[in-house]
């Protein structure tokens, strides 16, 4: 494991935070319910004109929803094991998706146990070694097949009941909207009326995907209303903060796998009765690897005691404040479903442009997406005929210069690379030395990191 930075850094990067204040509830409990593969984009409360939520978007209006949080990898088992750490993938250890994290790295129910508090897991598990993950268990699937009761909400319930004697925090983590979209009633959604978002060619299979997609999307917001039920019933959501975490993006194409803001952005809806203001959205840039630091400090601890890559947001659930900080991210596919040999992307955004840097960029990037998604297969069969857009789309997925650099104000979908334009050099250049000095923090050496995936796989050793 690289050796931990100093604690200097969490003050490097997250400048200096006020401390709490306006906290008045005593040691709350803590519900955390995560989607599976859905871009932050695709909420009725975030502005999806389509997509059916009700339940999430009257959620959003009993509290406050943060517009810019940030996985550190467009990856499901990296994202996880960064929300339960509060470190970034390489640090951690567990930076390929099916990895695991180093010996000595502790997770939220360790933090979390030491400070009396019980925490448990419900859905779905993607992090290993389990053993350092020491949730309470409470059952669910790996992937759905479609078939029988793929989230038993009701053990929520049960879950709260078995510790009514102690402070908790659960983890519900369902299983939608990721493919295969198998879940959910298809015919709310008329595929030929759907908005598509515009960094997506539109044919026909794009369309149907995205009736499917938002099916499921509509599944797992009444999972997340069954939760929420349970919470009401066992009379404790005025003593519970409440987060919803949308994961990263689906698998549409420039989403999961991938280092734009469709890819690492997310949407994280905070509610805590009477402490969390209510029907707010904030701006604030921040990310996943922030919960755990947040969670200590609401439960009575001083999260600065450990060297953690984020830092406690206890402050900004409260007030307009707003940390000025970088964000960064990673993607490894080097052992990923059809990917290359390697392809390693970076990334960094200030509050405004995002720099990504393709280190592996002389290779094509592939992935499931490329190989078997029938939307995107549908985009190369339009630019046969003459599709432009298509054709450009097409392309700019798969072949992909050294670095792209997007204005995220002028260009939130992240179409035009600004990169070599002369304007815009010393950004990239500052930009990239910003990028290069956190890789070596973390202890990453780009493409040699990216080759040494295998080594944190077990499967692949």
């Amino acid at each position: 494991m690289p050796p931990l930075g100093p604690k200097i850094l969490l003050l490097v990067t997250c400048y200096l935070l006020l401390p709490i204040s306006g906290l008045t509830a005593d040691r709350p409990n803590f519900l955390i319910f995560m989607a599976d593969d859905m871009t932050y984009h695709d909420l009725g409360s975030v502005g999806n004109p389509d997509v059916l939520t009700p339940h999430l978007d009257k959620f959003a209006t009993e509290g406050t929803t943060f517009t810019h949080a940030y996985n550190s990898s467009p990856m499901c088992a990296p994202t996880r094991k960064s929300l339960y750490t509060g470190l970034h993938p390489v640090r951690h250890g567990g930076y390929p998706n099916h990895s695991e994290i180093y010996p000595q790295v502790r997770s939220l129910p360790d933090f979390l146990k030491q400070l009396g508090y019980a925490v448990g897991l419900l859905g779905k598990r993607h992090e290993k070694p389990e053993d350092q993950f020491a949730f309470e268990f409470l059952g669910g699937r790996h992937h759905d097949n479609g078939q029988g009761l793929d989230l038993d909400t009701a053990k929520t319930g049960e879950f709260i009941a078995r510790h009514s004697d102690q402070s908790w925090c659960l983890v519900v983590t369902s299983n939608q909207p990721h493919t295969p979209w198998n879940r959910g009633d298809t015919t709310a959604y008329d595929a030929n009326t759907l908005t598509l978002p515009p960094y997506l060619a539109d044919t026909p299979e794009t369309r149907e995907a995205m009736a499917k997609y938002y099916a499921e999307i509509t599944y797992m917001d009444a999972q997340f209303g069954r939760v929420m039920k349970e919470l009401e019933n066992a009379r404790e959501a005025e003593n519970t903060l409440v987060l919803f975490l949308s994961e990263q993006g689906s698998n549409f194409p420039f989403c999961k796998w991938t280092c734009y803001e469709t890819g690492l952005r997310a949407t994280m809806i905070a509610r805590w009765p009477d402490e969390i203001p209510a029907d707010r959205q904030h701006d604030s840039l921040v990310q996943y690897v922030d919960v755990v630091p947040t969670l200590i400090d609401l439960a009575g601890g001083d999260s600065t005691k450990d060297d953690f890559d984020g830092c406690s947001l206890a402050n900004h659930l409260t007030t307009d404040s707003s940390p000025h900080r970088y964000i960064f991210g990673l993607q490894t596919t080097r052992g990923i479903h059809h990917g290359p040999e390697a392809y390693g992307i970076r990334t960094v955004r200030d509050e405004r442009y995002r720099l990504v840097w393709n280190i592996n960029h002389h290779d094509s990037f592939q992935n499931s997406v490329t190989r078997n998604f029938a939307p995107f297969l549908s985009w190369e069969a339009a630019a046969k005929s003459g599709n432009d857009f298509a054709a450009s789309r097409h392309r700019d997925y798969t072949r992909r210069p050294e670095f792209e650099l997007y204005d995220l104000q002028e260009d939130p979908w992240s179409m035009t690379n600004l990169a070599n334009h002369p304007a815009h050099s010393t950004r990239v250049q500052s930009l990239h030395g910003a990028l290069q000095s956190w890789m070596t923090r973390q202890g990453d050496q780009g493409d040699a990191t990216e080759r040494a995936a295998f080594t944190r796989m077990p499967t692949k050793r």
